[in-house]
């Protein structure tokens, strides 16, 4: 029936009923929390054993780079919150052609999730599998130069099947430390099957990939190269990271990484990325996770310190929005901040 009959306003007069009627449901043990962390190298700025044990991100105010000793300080707080667990970057001493740092037994992220797991057992831990952090030239996997009429000198090609099988290293050294996932955000074409296998080989056949399905090449990554010096020291990742402006590919992305076995998928980033949310929710059927990256975060905070947006209203809303496309978890580093509110 029509107005006036129908009155769309009776159930919003009062805070208890919009809160009978309310849709959407967001809590804290849907979120989670990404952390830098650095290696034990003492000759490392913020690293494990040498101050400063925090070291402030410019990009991203409130986030910092953290030693193992801090990151376990603020794992307590996480876990605290009702946080569901947190998502690891690594930011090494060292790095080469390689990225053989991502693999190594004793690296820094095989150092913390070890940490993690013996000091808060009960916190999910994720772990970012790639190799962009470790490389010495700031991209996801093997270089092949371009040789090729169409290929500029200065722009170097990831050699994908090459790539794999250093991927699957990283991941299994990452579910040996005791990772409860691991998430590939490379792009390269096979790397869930590959992962999948050498993990089922090495009698790991429970821990769970949540993959970056569909992984755009953004604009919206700028502070997270900053934070984890990841920036490609030539040519850029558009030759494997996904183009913003199509869709239906992303949904094709995330069911190749269904057949190949991801138990999660993920869409990254996530505020301009709603429609591709719930089209990748509703084609795979699996949970699916938003990373409510670096760039999203920094606009808000720098929009709150300029005294343009009420900060706390706009990150509930943002998250809010995002579990309303269909994202069962959300990674985003405002994740502490939405706890605190919430539970208020």
């Amino acid at each position: 029936m029509a107005f006036p009959q129908t009155r769309m306003r009776r159930l919003r007069s009062s805070a208890s009923l919009r809160g009978l009627v309310r849709e959407t449901e967001l809590r804290a043990g849907q979120l989670v929390l990404p952390l830098f962390v650095t290696d034990g190298d003492p000759t490392h700025p913020g690293g494990d054993g040498s101050p400063p044990t925090r070291e402030p991100i410019a990009t991203l105010p409130g986030v910092e780079r953290l030693s193992i000793s801090a990151l376990l300080d603020e794992a307590h707080a996480v876990a605290a919150l009702g946080i569901a667990g947190v998502m690891l970057f690594g930011i090494p001493a060292a790095k080469d052609a390689e990225g053989s740092g991502a693999w190594d037994e004793e690296g820094v992220i095989q150092t913390a999730v070890r940490a993690l797991k013996h000091a808060l057992p009960e916190l999910l831990v994720l772990t970012d599998a790639c190799l962009c952090e470790y490389t010495d030239h700031g991209h996801c996997g093997v270089l092949r130069e371009g040789t090729g009429s169409l290929a500029p000198a200065d722009s170097p090609t990831v050699d994908n099947d090459a790539t794999l099988e250093l991927l699957a290293r990283v991941a299994v050294s990452h579910a040996r430390a005791g990772a409860d996932l691991v998430a590939p955000s490379d792009m390269m074409d096979g790397r869930v099957g590959a992962i999948r296998a050498e993990l089922d080989a090495e009698g790991f056949a429970d821990t769970p990939i949540l993959a970056y399905s569909a992984k755009f090449a953004s604009a919206f990554y700028g502070p997270f190269r900053d934070a984890a010096g990841s920036a490609p020291a030539r040519g850029d990742r558009r030759g494997y990271q996904m183009d913003p402006a199509n869709g239906r590919e992303a949904v094709r992305e995330a069911l190749l990484d269904v057949q190949e076995g991801a138990d999660m998928v993920m869409v990254k980033p996530a505020l301009a990325y709603g429609d591709l949310i719930r089209a990748v929710k509703r084609a795979t059927r699996l949970p699916v996770a938003a990373y409510n990256v670096s760039g999203e975060y920094a606009m808000v905070k720098a929009a709150a310190a300029a005294g343009y947006l009420d900060e706390r209203a706009t990150v509930l809303e943002i998250l809010t929005s995002l579990r309303r496309a269909g994202a069962d978890t959300i990674i985003s580093y405002h994740s502490k901040d939405a706890a605190q509110w919430l539970a208020e």
